[in-house]
């Protein structure tokens, strides 16, 4: 019975840590280029009370032995860079990495990593992000700048009134080998970790890189139906742990009984 109530505890704490990620998931639905977190488990180390192909008294084989379970634990909660959906904004410095990649930003004299394209020009007319974190490589849209177009392949050209091109800018992606690695810091941004890899700076479109989308943002690839799935299968999990210790609890009180 001791056992029943210690592997009902795993589970439910499996599954507190579920309601969690999936709630941060439904809470950022909107945030722009969030990326969804998944919770991965596994089950704990096993009670071998006979092992299979062990020989009888009389000389035959087990076939399968007997192993009882301790639990589950969990691994990772991984963040899943699948791509979400584009919107068009209209706004002529939003971007969209269409494909892999991200945006190199300084923040506190620090390089920080977003998928976040929602820039805009300080009052320097230096481009940045909302926090004010300045876009790298570096840029200051002259004053008398009227349009701004960038391509696909992320050269940024500064033009006024006229289509006189007064400045320009290569844009560069950065990609990672295993982006799964990255160390999400808030505010939609990331640092590289031993895990992720290098940062590998690439023209758009050049070696994987994503290509840049100008005028749209990507939205948050959180799906409000896989979620709420999962709050429902994360809540009778819970509940199924739950009966578990009370079950076992009962069994437990029936035997004390049995003494009096």
């Amino acid at each position: 019975m001791i056992r029943a109530l210690y592997t009902s505890q795993t589970g439910m704490s499996a599954q507190e840590l579920q309601l969690d990620v999936t709630s941060n998931n439904l809470a950022n639905v909107n945030t722009t280029a969030f990326k969804k977190s998944k919770a991965h488990f596994e089950d704990l180390i096993y009670q071998t009370m006979r092992a299979a192909g062990a020989e009888t008294v009389g000389g035959n084989q087990v076939p399968t032995g007997i192993q009882v379970g301790m639990g589950v634990k969990t691994t990772s909660v991984q963040k899943m860079f699948t791509q979400g959906d584009y919107v068009e904004t209209g706004n002529e410095l939003d971007l969209a990495i269409e494909g892999r990649g991200f945006f190199k930003i300084n923040h506190d004299g620090e390089d920080y990593y977003t998928r976040n394209g929602a820039f805009t020009v300080d009052s320097e007319g230096f481009i940045v992000d909302q926090n004010g974190d300045k876009l790298q490589p570096e840029f200051a849209v002259p004053a008398q700048t009227t349009i701004i177009e960038i391509d696909r392949g992320g050269m940024l050209t500064a033009m006024d009134s006229s289509q006189e091109i007064l400045g320009s800018v290569q844009l560069l992606i950065t990609t990672f080998m295993n982006p799964a690695g990255l160390k999400a810091t808030g505010g939609n941004q990331y640092l590289p970790s031993e895990a992720s890899g290098d940062p590998i700076e690439q023209n758009p479109g050049i070696d994987g890189a994503g290509t840049l989308a100008q005028n749209f943002l990507e939205m948050s690839n959180v799906s409000v139906t896989e979620e709420m799935v999962n709050l429902i299968i994360t809540q009778r999990a819970f509940e199924a742990n739950s009966k578990g210790i009370t079950t076992a609890d009962q069994l437990l009180e029936i035997t004390n009984n049995l003494v009096r």
